[in-house]
C-alpha cells in the first residue's frame, strides 16, 4: 500500500467536500466509519473461525 501523504490527503478531503458539500461530509464519514467498523469485526470472526478450527484439527491430529 503507497502512503498518500498528507498533501494528497488534503486534495481528497477539498475534492470531497467540493463534490459532496458540507452537509453530506459528517454522513458521509459516519458511513464509511461504519463500514470500515463492520468489516473489521467479520475479519476477526473470520480469523478466530479459522484459527479455531486449525487448533481443532491439531487436537484429533494428536489423539
Amino acid at each position: 500500500m503507497s502512503n498518500i501523504g498528507v498533501p494528497g490527503l488534503i486534495l481528497i478531503l477539498v475534492l470531497a467536500l467540493i463534490i459532496f458539500g458540507p452537509k453530506k461530509l459528517p454522513e458521509i464519514g459516519r458511513a464509511f466509519g461504519e463500514t470500515l467498523r463492520e468489516f473489521k469485526k467479520s475479519t476477526s470472526e473470520l480469523t478466530n473461525d479459522v484459527m479455531k478450527e486449525l487448533k481443532d484439527d491439531e487436537k484429533k491430529d494428536l489423539k
